[in-house]
């Protein structure tokens, strides 16, 4: 998700996104073990968005 759009989002929003989004990284990761990931690009994009909804919330 582009930076420009997550600024226009308030807390409560980036909050429950960043939720999901660790969520989301850890069924990748612990399926992972039983199912291999074919796509490892997907995870470097799920900790980056993780990063940048955290950015946010500390400039909030």
């Amino acid at each position: 998700m582009k930076t420009v759009e997550l600024r226009k989002k308030n807390k409560e929003e980036l909050e429950n996104m960043l939720l999901k989004q660790r969520n989301d990284l850890r069924v990748i990761r612990f399926g992972g073990a039983t199912h291999p990931n074919k796509n490892v690009k997907e995870t470097n994009a799920i900790k980056k968005d993780i990063a940048r909804i955290l950015t946010i919330l500390k400039e909030k």
